[in-house]
């Protein structure tokens, strides 16, 4: 874990939990694409940094996620980078009380307060096109969070942020966290339809080609979106259908897992009743979704 691995010349990636990108841009300068989960994924890329001689000039985010910018604080206090963080992503990661907070729908408990849903604060600024280094293209990839980006580097490395989950994720969790299924969808279509050198996902291997992975990831979001409406042949509540989904997919509930997959589970049924598949009823003061006949 925390390996430095190189891609091509200038453009490499950290094996960590969330793969975070290094490129170099001099003999000394280089940049990160994300900084890994904690201060402690901090030090680790920090270390890496000093063993090769390089001084770290900017982090530029691809989203909020705890787990993408939880190094921030500390890589930004100990070398006085850079941050940078597109849209809306750039509010979560000055505030990332933001981030349990709107998965949970108010103020969250303590146990929903540590560092996996919860980063440090950072000083990021907003990411814009006259920021990035020469050569540099953003890549707009929406749908797992607000305004999430990817990056295509000089020599034609594209970093994906999470916009793909590995087959063994998807096969082992079912249910990928989805902001947007709709914005989802059409990050996927556009990410099959790219060509690069080399491709890193966050959380999937480094490929030449992912069009097959990026299907496999369509093809789950349709799976769960039909798993849904069936359970919805009857009026069911919220919790009821996330029960459901919870005992159908053998999945172990536990407060994360339960604001996690429940705000994606509410996020796939926004997407069924605005395509017209779900509507809802209230009945004694409880809303209930149902399949529209």
């Amino acid at each position: 874990m925390y390996e430095l691995i190189q891609i091509t010349g200038s453009s490499y990636y950290i094996q960590s939990p969330a793969k975070i990108g290094l490129v170099t841009l001099s003999n000394t300068d280089v940049c990160l694409i994300d900084s890994g989960n904690d201060k402690d994924a901090g030090r680790k890329v920090r270390q890496i940094l000093d063993a090769n001689g390089w001084k770290l000039t900017a982090i530029y985010n691809t989203h909020s996620n705890a787990d993408h910018i939880g190094g921030n604080k500390y890589l930004q206090g100990q070398t006085g980078c850079k941050i940078y963080a597109p849209g809306m992503e750039c509010g979560f990661t000055r505030h990332p009380i933001l981030e349990p907070s709107f998965l949970y729908g108010g103020y969250p408990c303590k146990d929903l307060r540590h560092k996996f849903l919860l980063a440090q604060e950072s000083q990021a600024e907003y990411l814009t096109k006259d920021v990035l280094p020469d050569g540099f293209e953003i890549i707009d990839l929406p749908g797992h969070f607000f305004d999430m980006v990817g990056f295509r580097t000089p020599d034609n490395v594209i970093y994906l942020a999470d916009c793909l989950s590995s087959r063994e994720t998807l096969d082992k969790y079912q249910i990928g966290f989805i902001y947007d299924v709709a914005a989802y969808i059409k990050t996927l279509e556009k990410v099959k339809s790219l060509s690069a050198r080399m491709f890193v996902p966050a959380h999937a291997a480094a490929a030449e080609d992912i069009s097959a992975l990026a299907q496999y990831n369509m093809d789950k979001v349709h799976e769960i979106a039909e798993k849904i409406l069936d359970l919805c042949r009857e009026p069911l509540c919220f919790e009821a259908i996330l029960q459901r989904l919870f005992t159908e997919y053998a999945l172990t509930m536990n407060f994360e897992q339960y604001v996690l997959v429940g705000s994606t589970v509410r996020s796939y049924l926004a997407w069924l009743k605005d395509t017209g598949r779900l509507t809802v009823e209230f009945d004694q003061n409880m809303l209930l979704w149902k399949q529209l006949s």
